[in-house]
Order: C-alpha cells, then sequence, then structure tokens
C-alpha cells in the first residue's frame, strides 16, 4: 500500500496561462492574491497572468517581494500584505521561489505557529488558503508537489517542509513562459528536474507509480535538456522540459528525494548558491558514492536518460551514468563551488554543520546508500577539490 499525491487540477499545454481565469471558476474561487517575484514585474511576463484575470473582471493584487532561495523574513512579509483582505487563494506565478513563498504564506497565515514548526518531521496538512501555481520555469516541480523549502533566516538553514498544506490545489503548466529564460537558469532548473527524477527513482520509498513518472521524466530530459539550453525558442524542446520537470515533481513529492538534495540545501543556505546549480555540482560525486548500492536502478536510468546503450550491461551503463552526468555539467557550464567562488576556508568551516543539517532534513535517509555523518563531510571535501 502506498499514498498518491496530486494537485486536483492540472493544466498543461502551450497558452494555458489564459485560461486561469476559467480555472478560478471552475474551483469556486474569486479573489486571488498574486505571489511573484520583481523580476516577473520587470520584464513584463507578469502580464501573462494579469490581463486574462482583468479581462475577465477579477482584480488580483500582487505581492512581488519572492527572493531567490525565499526567507522566513520574506514570508512573514507576505502574510502580513496579505491581511484585512478577505484573499481566497494565493496564485504562485514564477520559479520555485516564488510557488514556494506562496504555499509558505498559506501555512504560516493560519496564525498557529511559525514556519520552523512545520518543517520535517512535522506534516502540516492544513493550510489557510489555496495555492494555484503558475511556473515559468522548467525546474523545481514545485506546481505537482506538496513541498516547500524555506530558509531559516536566524539559523542559515533551508527548512524542508512536507504536507498536504504544501500542495498546490491546480496548476497550470505552459511551457511558453520559458522561452526567454536566460541558459543559466534554463541549465540549473533544467539539471534540478534531472535529480528530482532520478532520486525519485532510486529511493528507498519509490513505489510502481513514482517509477513510471520519473523514467518519463528522465526520458524527456534526457532527450532535450541540451537542446532546451542552446536553443532557447525551440518550442519541441521547451515542451518537454515543462513536462519533464512536472513529472519529476510529481515523483519525488510521492517517492521523496535523496542524498543530493539533502546536501544541497544547506549549501545554498550558506553560500547562497540556487538550487538547481547545487544540486548540479553535488549529482556526479553523490551518484558515484551511491551507485553501487542499487546498480540496476543506476543502470536502468543511465539507458533512460540516453548515456548508456539499451544492450550495455549493468556495470557498463553505471560507468556511463556518472561519466554522462560529468560530461553534462561541463557542456552546460555548472562551476565547481570554488570556480564558483565560494572561498576554500569558508566552505571547510561549514563542512561538519552543513553536514549535520543535511542529515536533520530526512532526504539522506532515502538513498540507496545511507550515509554516516563523516562520509557527508568527505563528499563536501570532494565536491569542492573537484575541477578546482
Amino acid at each position: 500500500m502506498f499514498p498518491l499525491l496530486s494537485p486536483r487540477l492540472m493544466l498543461v499545454g502551450g497558452g494555458s496561462v489564459a485560461e486561469l481565469p476559467s480555472v478560478l471558476r471552475r474551483l469556486g474561487l474569486a479573489r486571488p492574491l498574486i505571489v511573484t517575484d520583481p523580476h516577473m514585474v520587470a520584464s513584463g511576463l507578469l502580464r501573462r497572468c494579469l490581463d486574462p484575470l482583468a479581462a475577465a473582471g477579477i482584480a488580483a493584487p500582487v505581492f512581488s517581494d519572492t527572493v531567490s532561495d525565499p526567507t522566513d523574513t520574506v514570508v512573514a512579509a507576505g502574510v502580513e500584505r496579505m491581511e484585512g483582505e478577505k484573499f481566497d487563494c494565493l496564485i504562485g506565478f514564477g520559479g520555485g521561489s516564488s510557488i514556494d513563498t506562496a504555499k509558505a504564506m498559506a501555512l504560516l497565515a493560519l496564525g498557529e505557529a511559525p514556519l520552523s514548526a512545520y518543517k520535517v518531521p512535522a506534516s502540516p496538512d492544513r493550510a489557510a488558503l489555496p495555492v494555484i501555481a503558475v511556473p515559468t520555469t522548467a525546474g523545481t516541480g514545485s506546481e505537482a508537489t506538496r513541498v516547500t523549502v524555506i530558509t531559516d533566516t536566524a539559523r542559515d538553514e533551508k527548512m524542508l517542509i512536507m504536507g498536504l498544506g504544501c500542495l498546490p490545489l491546480a496548476a497550470i503548466v505552459d511551457h511558453e513562459l520559458t522561452y526567454t529564460l536566460p541558459p543559466r537558469i534554463t541549465a540549473d532548473t533544467g539539471i534540478d528536474s534531472l535529480t528530482h527524477a532520478l532520486e525519485a527513482y532510486v529511493s528507498r520509498r519509490a513505489n510502481p507509480v513514482t517509477d513510471g513518472w520519473a523514467m518519463a521524466a528522465m526520458g524527456l530530459i534526457g532527450q532535450h535538456l541540451r537542446t532546451a539550453y542552446h536553443e532557447p525558442r525551440n518550442a519541441r524542446a521547451r515542451e518537454a522540459m515543462m513536462l519533464g520537470a512536472m513529472l519529476g515533481g510529481l515523483a519525488f513529492s510521492n517517492a521523496s528525494v535523496a542524498l543530493v538534495h539533502g546536501m544541497s540545501r544547506p549549501i545554498g543556505a550558506h553560500f547562497h548558491v540556487p538550487h538547481g546549480l547545487s544540486n548540479a555540482m553535488l549529482l556526479p560525486a553523490v551518484t558515484r558514492f551511491s551507485i553501487g548500492h542499487a546498480p540496476e536502478r543506476y543502470a536502468a536510468a543511465a539507458r533512460q536518460i540516453g548515456f548508456a546503450q539499451a544492450g550495455d550491461d549493468t556495470d557498463t551503463a553505471c560507468a556511463k551514468l556518472v561519466d554522462g552526468l560529468a560530461a553534462l555539467n561541463a557542456e552546460l557550464a555548472v562551476p565547481s563551488p570554488r570556480a564558483y567562488g565560494i572561498d576554500a576556508a569558508a566552505w571547510a568551516a561549514r563542512e561538519e554543520v552543513m553536514a549535520e543539517q543535511a542529515l536533520a532534513s530526512g532526504s539522506p535517509a532515502n538513498n540507496p546508500r545511507v550515509p554516516e555523518r563523516a562520509e557527508i563531510v568527505a563528499l563536501y571535501r570532494a565536491v569542492f577539490a573537484a575541477n578546482a
């Protein structure tokens, strides 16, 4: 027996954001607050959300103070914006940060506890308002998950929060919103999606349904990520990446992520590295560490992504997976932590606390090879030294 969780309604396809008013009507909603970031406003992309609502006579105030790697202070500011008005839903419009902020606002607006009270192992299953998610990146899969990640600014800790209260009521998945993404964001969010799918597939909590979602996501991303990176206006690649991100989100929301994500969140909290980029920095080394404990699964993933051939035996496919992930990083210009600008002494000084935070998140326990704290520290050191 296993549970399966997903949004009640998911509208997928080019131009689907224009259907936002009809989605609200179907769900009995009419008073949204849009949660987004300054770039969405300045670039004009937010008009793709606002204009259909205005044409339908739906007033939509905007909270646009979301930041990359959202913080508890920004979430609190968002809840303050909600006070005194009778909003009946939140529309998270933007990348994963905007959607995660909307989810956390819906939790904090209950007024029952600080956000830190909701982090894993707690499971918040209620929220003050439903969230409608409209992603503008093919990356986090947050539109399909019961997960939000918020930085506790007092502790420099990325809090993993998981529960039904974080699951969007509906999602509108429109790949046309991703055409103007710069190559760096396309690469980072794309590898984030690939990591979601791979970790969901090898997770100790995987099930037959999440396996199907994860394999489909890996196939789409493996075939189309490079094209989306090199040809930003390629509609076929953008559509495939958006679908892959959504399927990867469904997969990991139900099967959970593992060691890569457990180690990635502390890097983001301490060194402000974008989440997808920190995943990419870690993925080859963590896969090499883990692969011997689920070789058949990793081999199947290598074939599905396209790194290995259908006829390759398990050992050959596993070796090609590790080499392929490293080559993908090189092609997509993923920097090492040192090349990104992180100071070696600062990294070394935080290795122990990052390992503690990684373990506390619970994600490493889902990994095929469950690490000890010292092994996580060693992995952090190896990742920093690689390609320095």
